[in-house]
């Protein structure tokens, strides 16, 4: 499933008006011939990501400014200004952030990473849905993305399996992810 993006203007901006922050997109998988999907993230609030993995796609983060608390395979690590941190391929990891952080963000290959976070986007900012999820429908429309985008991404914890689930019965209630 592959669509094309307008890439102009502001919609290189997707501010989540919130955690995650505001992300930039630097590269998209177009102008690399899929090679990566290349975003600046400026995180502003306190938050986290919860564990999750990538089964086909390297990930990385590099701190321009701040520091950002992350997590790989279980083991947490503070990651400093001028420090960059690499996840392998089908490798567990999170990350928080205590403070404001700029980070540049880089999932390889780019697959469809770039399409995954606009739906969060279009998630957050259209339907309101928070991180972590505040309620029943959005738990189910969170998981409905999730699992659209499971080659890209799978949340460890809780269990993909509780993810699928909820997507499908979000399907059977006739949700539908905006577009």
């Amino acid at each position: 499933m592959s669509n094309h993006v307008d890439h102009t203007g502001s919609r290189r901006v997707l501010d989540h008006e919130g955690f995650p922050g505001r992300w930039e997109i630097l590269e998209t998988a177009d102008e690399t011939g899929g090679e990566r999907f290349k975003t600046r993230m400026e995180l502003e609030e306190q938050g986290e990501l919860p564990p999750h993995l990538h089964p086909t796609a390297e990930e990385s983060y590099e701190i321009i400014a701040g520091e950002l608390e992350v997590q790989v395979d279980g083991d947490w690590s503070t990651v400093e200004a001028g420090e960059t941190v690499v996840i392998p391929p089908d490798t567990e990891h999170a990350f928080k952030n205590t403070g404001p952080a700029e980070v540049i963000n880089i999932h390889q290959p780019a697959m469809e990473f770039e399409e995954f976070f606009r739906g969060f986007h279009r998630l957050k900012t259209e339907r309101g849905v928070a991180m972590p999820p505040d309620g029943l429908k959005a738990a189910i429309l969170l998981a409905m993305l999730v699992v659209e985008y499971e080659d890209e991404q799978r949340v460890v914890s809780p269990p993909h399996w509780s993810f699928k689930l909820l997507a499908r019965l979000g399907h059977l209630l006739g949700f539908r992810l905006p577009e």
